[in-house]
């Protein structure tokens, strides 16, 4: 028997899932619907933090969607630690997001290479159900400056290492998923369908 994170709804095993894109292209929404259709505790870890008025507004309005039901850490640098603290069966959390993640490392000075491959190490032996949202920032111009240079890099080199890690990839573009990594879907509301229920539903979509 094929082992499902809901079984009355026969959802293939996916247990760590990255959703990248770029911005306002829907993937938090897709993360978010995600979890609530997981059954359990939820939990939202957000590396965003409030330094001005726009993103202290961008934060209440995705607090908002989410609505109840939901717990928040605030975690801009240590996400290990974090997730960690709900490693537990049955648990699904959202990480939102690793491009700022990384971005507050690289002003703070942190090793890099460290503290993806603590991430890449939790990852591989959670219990928890996991989601990672990431921006994907290497399809436009070359960035002028070095520093930005280095950004983008270190920013596709991330996204590499946790795609090898989950089981499962969607890109996001204009609010559609397209999946790139894992079983036959996705279907509308964060599930994935298997092929035989897209036959179902009159094909693929």
């Amino acid at each position: 028997m094929t082992s499902t994170l809901n079984p009355a709804e026969g959802e293939p095993q996916v247990s760590r899932l990255l959703v990248i894109g770029g911005a306002h292209s829907g993937k938090s929404a897709f993360a978010e619907a995600w979890v609530q259709a997981r059954g359990g505790p939820k939990l939202y870890v957000a590396t965003t933090q409030a330094r001005d008025s726009e993103t202290a507004a961008r934060i209440a309005s995705h607090k908002e969607r989410r609505g109840g039901g939901w717990r928040t850490l605030e975690a801009p640098l240590d996400v290990v630690e974090a997730l960690s603290a709900y490693d537990s069966a049955g648990v699904s959390v959202l990480l939102d997001g690793l491009s700022t993640w990384l971005s507050n490392l690289m002003e703070q000075g942190h090793d890099i290479d460290k503290e993806v491959e603590r991430l890449t190490k939790h990852l591989a032996q959670t219990r928890a159900r996991i989601v990672l949202v990431s921006d994907e920032v290497g399809l436009g111009v070359a960035p002028e400056t070095e520093e930005l240079r280095r950004f983008r890099d270190e920013a596709g080199r991330l996204n590499q290492r946790m795609a090898a890690e989950s089981k499962a990839v969607v890109f996001m573009a204009a609010g559609l998923p397209l999946m790139m990594k894992g079983p036959s879907g996705p279907a509308p509301g964060g599930r994935f369908g298997s092929a035989r229920g897209r036959e179902r539903d009159g094909g693929e979509r």
